[in-house]
């Protein structure tokens, strides 16, 4: 076992995580909304559900982050935020499919179990990637 991921969001637990890992053990976040944050305290990188719909900005805030450069990453984080609570708003990953359709990444259509995402969350999801500025 070389690393773990964490994805409780718990920042605790992260943090003790990374305090009690040996020299080479990789933690990684498995939580966006955290993922800043913790890598910011010492995490090797954040396994990600946003990346699938804002590539560029979260690699350019984990490559940040991961320098040690807390105010730029800070920066792209706070465009971020609307996606990482937005991606939640239902099953994942019930909303990235959707919000990647809505790119043309994918096609439309889902398999069993996985239902449609609800109109409630269509204008919430297209808000936070027009915050983003994954909208074009």
């Amino acid at each position: 076992i070389v690393g773990i991921k964490d994805a409780t969001g718990n920042m605790d637990r992260g943090i003790e995580l990374i305090a009690r890992a040996p020299a080479g053990f990789a933690v990684y976040s498995g939580d966006d909304a955290s993922a800043c944050a913790l890598i910011l305290m010492g995490a090797s990188g954040d396994i990600s559900v946003v990346a699938n719909v804002a590539p560029r900005l979260m690699h350019e805030m984990c490559a940040a982050a991961l320098a040690g450069d807390a105010i730029k990453a800070r920066a792209l984080n706070a465009r971020l935020l609307g996606l990482h609570r937005q991606m939640f708003c239902e099953a994942n990953p019930i909303p990235v499919k959707w919000a990647c359709q809505e790119l043309g990444l994918i096609d439309a259509g889902l398999r069993l179990p996985l239902t449609p995402l609800s109109p409630d969350c269509h204008a919430r999801v297209r808000a936070a990637m027009d915050q983003a500025g994954v909208l074009v």
